[in-house]
């Protein structure tokens, strides 16, 4: 079995994600101090642009033991199991049940995101994110690219099951009734 240049994108795709995240987790690690709750941006961290729109960005170092938002830090260990059992599960998805060559790169994208996360809990023992975003009033929780992908690879597999379900629904109106 030949694989085509095709069927090695999503392989690319997830090793420049996977080391597009390690690397600026190293890098916040390394060299931007701990944010502290009441030492935000634009007082602390990077900052990349303030007020545009009405939307302030900054790269900052915080630190995650839970899941999306902090949410179940007290339970760790039990997070680390069930994201190992999903990636493992996402993972066999892809190699052996998943037919649909559209869905193989938003899948990639989540598997490489929950890894990175994985990753980073046996690398520092928490999650490194970075990325702060600020709107008007509201600090939306600080993420990192992992979370991003796993983020586009969700939203990538609702648009592309919507667009796949709208063109099978568009082929049995067109569709001529046999006598």
């Amino acid at each position: 079995m030949s694989l085509s240049k095709k069927h090695y994108l999503p392989i690319w795709i997830g090793i420049i994600v996977f080391l597009a995240d390690a690397l600026t987790k190293f890098l916040t690690q390394e060299y931007i101090p701990l944010m502290h709750h009441t030492h935000v941006y634009p007082f602390g961290g990077i900052g990349i642009f303030q007020n545009f729109l009405g939307v302030d960005f900054s790269i900052v170092h915080a630190t995650n033991r839970g899941a999306a938002w902090g949410l179940f830090a007290e339970y760790q260990e039990y997070l680390l199991y069930l994201r190992v059992a999903l990636i493992f599960g996402t993972l066999l998805y892809i190699i052996f049940y998943n037919k649909e060559k559209e869905y193989q790169i938003p899948l990639t994208l989540i598997v490489v995101g929950a890894s990175g996360n994985v990753f980073d809990y046996f690398l520092y023992g928490h999650v490194i994110d970075m990325l702060h975003f600020v709107f008007g009033t509201y600090q939306y929780p600080v993420f990192n690219l992992a979370d991003s992908a796993i983020f586009v690879g969700i939203f990538w597999l609702f648009v592309a099951s919507w667009l796949a379900e709208k063109k099978l629904a568009k082929q049995k109106t067109t569709k001529p009734i046999k006598r």
